[in-house]
């Protein structure tokens, strides 16, 4: 194999594209009639924000909507700017406005999310002005991350991961340019899957391969070889940002919807990945409570065992514990009540005024506390019949029951359910006045 001539360029730079022809994947708003090509193809550019996960072509885009306009491209990022490249861009955008040729300016903001509120605001007055088109890259969600005055005057486009053919698309043309030895199927499908929609991921996967090949002299890439090469860096997870909380949120809903598999598949999908198991183990308890509440007391004590047992065997040994606390949680009768009931109370509570304790239900220590009627007609229920006062109101005076717990008729929350009845019934009997004889 022989290395291509500008190998001192980086593969990923070596490979983008230069039209949009060349763009591997994202059709659906680069497609013939489709929005973007068709806002390439008016000669009107506009404002807009690109949303898609990693390595899915942002800054590709950007780079060719300036080309294709014409206009001078100023590419600043949120992670290591801030307001000085603002007015930097600004004073640059006004030099090529007021030129003797004048030239639209294209500003590229990457990362536009981990800009504040007043750094997004700086952009706004420019952006009405038309003194330039403002295009933002964000892999979070923009409807929470962009402020709502910035994300009115831009268009949003949403970007896909690429799928296994796209990548397969980049390999070849990797290849095409001897920047990369043969691969065999295997080693292929395992790249594939590791780059997982990523391009940028691929590429620089590609580039490291491709050096260590030519230093080892192998001609042909194995699975067996990949491996070694690679080794825990073959792990597809990202451990942040949106990605992260909706395959938490898929793990939660499919144990919510007593889906063993489903939930044994997200689980899994967040360990290979990297996730912190100790981050899991909470999760997992927290959805015992949640969600499954008292229909299944066990489900806490075996989710709180679980998460013992992973701190005592570490991994992956103790992630088997995890994983069989996550089934049981699947198939326990669900119940939300007591979770319902807490929210219900929390909510009363702060809308409502400080209510006394009734005297009978205060404790009396002292003598001036019993001459003050503290404790006053307290009846010990251990004492009355069934271990149950009858009639007795545990509540301030005047406030009437809420009714903050309703079990569901699952699990044993049937039998909690059966037993508040028989209470309540006791309570009304108990209430209700003196049959005259």
């Amino acid at each position: 194999m022989k290395p291509a001539a500008s190998t001192h360029q980086p593969l990923a730079e070596r490979l983008r594209p230069r039209t949009l022809g060349e763009v591997v994947g994202q059709q659906h708003v680069l497609g013939p009639g489709m929005p973007l090509r068709l806002a390439f193809e008016s000669g009107r550019p506009h404002s807009c924000i690109l949303w898609g996960p990693p390595g899915v072509g942002k800054t590709t885009i950007a780079r060719l909507m300036a080309e294709a306009f014409d206009a001078q491209f100023i590419s600043i990022s949120a992670v290591l700017g801030g307001v000085k490249d603002i007015r930097d861009a600004v004073q640059l955008a006004e030099s090529a406005a007021g030129g003797l040729m004048p030239q639209r300016t294209i500003v590229f903001v990457d990362e536009v999310h981990r800009f504040n509120k007043s750094q997004q605001d700086a952009f706004l007055p420019h952006v009405e002005s038309g003194l330039f088109t403002f295009v933002g890259a964000t892999t979070e969600n923009p409807s929470f991350e962009v402020n709502s005055a910035l994300l009115s005057r831009a268009a949003v486009y949403v970007l896909q991961p690429l799928t296994s053919d796209d990548l397969k698309r980049i390999v070849v043309r990797a290849q095409d340019i001897q920047a990369l030895p043969a691969i065999e199927n295997e080693a292929l499908e395992r790249l594939i899957a590791y780059a997982d929609g990523d391009a940028r991921r691929l590429l620089n996967t590609l580039e490291t391969l491709s050096v260590t090949a030519e230093q080892a002299k192998v001609e042909t890439i194995t699975d067996a070889w990949l491996l070694q090469v690679l080794g825990e860096r073959m792990r597809r997870y990202d451990k942040g940002g949106e990605q992260f909380y909706d395959t938490i949120s898929a793990l939660h809903k499919s144990v919510r919807g007593s889906d063993p598999d489903a939930a044994l598949y997200w689980l899994v999908r967040m360990l290979d990945g990297g996730a912190d198991p100790r981050y899991m183990a909470r999760r997992i308890v927290r959805m015992a409570w949640e969600d499954i509440g008292l229909a299944d007391p066990r489900a806490m004590q075996i989710c709180n065992e679980a998460a013992q047992t992973y701190e005592r065997l570490g991994s992956p040994e103790g992630e088997l514990a995890l994983a069989q606390a996550v089934l049981y949680l699947a198939v326990a009768p669900k119940s939300n009540a007591g979770y319902m009931a807490y929210n219900k109370a929390r909510a009363f509570v702060k809308q409502d005024g400080t209510r006394p304790v009734p005297l009978h239900l205060r404790n009396a220590p002292t003598r001036l506390m019993k001459e003050l009627d503290y404790g006053k007609g307290y009846r010990y229920a251990h004492d009355e019949e069934g271990g149950f006062a009858a009639g007795e109101s545990y509540l301030p005076e005047g406030m009437e029951p809420p009714g903050f717990y309703a079990p569901v008729p699952r699990g044993l929350e049937i039998k909690i359910g059966q037993k508040l009845e028989e209470l309540r019934a006791r309570n009304a009997a108990a209430d209700a006045p003196p049959t005259p004889d």
